[in-house]
């Protein structure tokens, strides 16, 4: 007979992914040297980047509680081969400082489209996992003009493209699940003002309890080009995923009518942590879609 799964369950595999999450990122992380690194004020607040290369520019949107490093280490020094890196920590992340302002995919991808104009860039491709790839999303809806291509890793634009696990396990964070965690460890590390940790995780657990959707008409009207990678087992409900793909013109017999200019991969036997760990395959993807 199995047993009821309890809330201090929930809280225990959160912690444990949360943790683990962070850890391998960081261990597999090497020495980055940015060619460029500052704060471009935009909206209030003054948001953190860095980047890398020459080429034509490809924005990078981390995951929650992520840093540049955390999150990209791996792929920056290859995708910096060809092209110019761009490389953003958004709100309450990393070097970026804590803000009042209320926490919210539109905020943040309209300070993406403001770092842009600070480094006067006209439109990009833009690449965002996890988190960083529902601010893609809303971002390609708030300023289609502006972006070029869209890869979108590990995410969806709606609470609802979760499974349902994944999103009792938001509801279920408190301030004192990431007590003593290497997420803090790291955000003192590098933070503005180590002394808004509490108020940084207060502002997290309620933007991660919040229900979200951008809306299937909107995603229906991205007229860019998007590459949809997702991990087997990664949290994405498959289902809806299916949907995604098809509101982008996916789904059809390409030997009966055109080859779709969007693309999906699903990555074999990966969960969302060991699915950013496998560089080669990303890379690989990245480089085919985005040429």
């Amino acid at each position: 007979m199995k047993r009821a799964i309890t809330r201090s369950d929930i809280l225990k595999q959160v912690l444990i992914f949360a943790i683990l999450f962070f850890t391998v990122f960081q261990s597999n992380g090497q020495q980055l040297k940015p060619t460029v690194s500052g704060y471009a004020p935009v909206n209030g607040i003054k948001v953190y980047y860095e980047t890398y290369g020459e080429g034509k520019p490809v924005v990078l949107l981390h995951g929650a509680f992520m840093t540049i490093e955390g999150n990209w280490a791996e792929l920056i020094p290859e995708l910096a081969k060809t092209r110019k890196v761009i490389a953003i920590e958004l709100q309450g992340h990393g070097h970026t400082q804590y803000s009042n302002r209320k926490l919210t995919h539109a905020g943040m991808a309209g300070d993406v489209e403001a770092v842009m104009d600070y480094l006067k860039i006209d439109s990009v491709d833009v690449v965002g996992y996890s988190m960083g790839g529902s601010v893609a999303y809303k971002f390609a809806i708030q300023s289609p003009k502006r972006l070029k291509r869209l890869v979108i890793i590990s995410s969806t634009y709606k609470s609802a493209g979760w499974l349902p696990q994944i999103n009792v396990a938001f509801k279920s964070w408190t301030p004192e699940l990431f007590t003593n965690t290497p997420m803090r460890s790291a955000y003192e590390a590098v933070a503005p003002d180590k002394t808004k940790w509490s108020k940084f995780i207060d502002q997290m657990i309620a933007f991660a309890r919040e229900p979200f959707d951008f809306g299937d008409a909107n995603i229906a009207k991205i007229s860019a080009p998007v590459l949809i990678i997702s991990g087997d087992n990664d949290g994405v409900d498959k289902v809806e995923l299916a949907k995604t793909y098809k509101l982008l013109g996916g789904n059809v017999s390409a030997d009966m009518a055109p080859m779709p200019k969007s693309q999906l991969a699903i990555v074999p036997s990966q969960g969302h942590v060991s699915l950013m760990m496998q560089t080669n395959i990303i890379l690989d993807y990245l480089n085919g879609f985005l040429k």
